[in-house]
């Protein structure tokens, strides 16, 4: 995660990740069977395109904004200084949102003044 990929790419992955959801939805071989057949079978079935594509979305749109991953940790939000340093390397940190889990880049840095932690690209 956190590598910056082109618009383009962006689409294109989403293009997938929704082809994958609807072909196990709606089957474009005519020989397998729609899944459910009751209003219910297929409400849980658009959750779950909706968890599906939206977690996806979510991913996407972190990896096309610089601002998911910065290059410098900035000046400390608590005291202003510029005296601060990452805390470790970049990893991920899943998160639950509205359409389920997404896996996003996450930073963390220390003022070395105030002694404070915070995260350079907000809360």
């Amino acid at each position: 995660m956190g590598a910056m990929i082109t618009r383009e790419q962006a689409r294109e992955q989403l293009r997938k990740q929704f082809e994958e959801s609807l072909e196990r939805h709606i089957p474009s071989d005519p020989s397998k069977p729609v899944r459910g057949d009751l209003f219910r079978e297929w409400e849980d079935q658009a959750d779950e395109l909706c968890r599906n594509i939206g977690g996806a979305f979510l991913e996407t749109m972190s990896q096309l904004h610089g601002r998911a991953c910065e290059k410098t940790p900035g000046a400390c939000p608590h005291c202003g200084s510029g005296s601060t340093r990452f805390l470790e390397p970049e990893g991920q940190q899943e998160r639950q949102s509205n359409h389920g889990p997404v896996v996003l880049p996450r930073q963390k840095a220390r003022c070395r003044s105030c002694g404070r932690s915070f995260s350079p690209s907000g809360a």
